[in-house]
């Protein structure tokens, strides 16, 4: 059993662990001050961003997500960008990634954005059997500067 909801000031810490592990897991580097000021402007729903947060029966958080919402040049609706999910490694398989999906779902409903959409790395075979079942895979190609 998971329990999903937005996340308030008390789970700073917990979500700061959790978010920092999934930078870890993209072998990648955030700088302090980014992590700072993106924990404020998601507590603060600055923005058009929020964050949802999982916790377990025991109210431990164990998966996180982060939300953007925006307009579209192809829609007269909003779109949501759910720009992070990460689930921990001891949660994982248990459902708390298809809930946190399903939870983004729901809010972007609320919010009634017709389109719901995300990214992850070629090799992360593991999210992308869930991935695959819950959502459609399209063929863009991600380009950046």
């Amino acid at each position: 059993m998971v329990n999903i909801r937005p996340v308030v000031a008390s789970d700073e810490d917990a979500w700061l662990k959790l978010f920092r592990d999934y930078i870890v897991f993209y072998k990648a580097s955030v700088p302090e001050a980014v992590i700072a000021e993106t924990w404020r402007r998601l507590l603060n729903r600055e923005d058009n961003m929020m964050a949802l947060i999982a916790l377990d029966d025991a109210g431990k958080a164990v998966g996180i997500t982060a939300l953007v919402f925006h307009r579209s040049t192809w829609a007269t609706t909003w779109y949501c960008y759910l720009e992070d999910l990460f689930v921990a490694p001891e949660a994982r398989g248990l459902g708390v990634g298809k809930a946190l999906i399903e939870a983004t779902y729901a809010e972007a409903d609320r919010r009634g954005a017709d389109r719901v959409y995300w990214a992850t790395q070629e090799r992360n075979a593991t999210a992308r059997k869930l991935y695959d079942r819950i959502g459609t895979l399209t063929e863009f190609v991600q380009y950046r500067r």
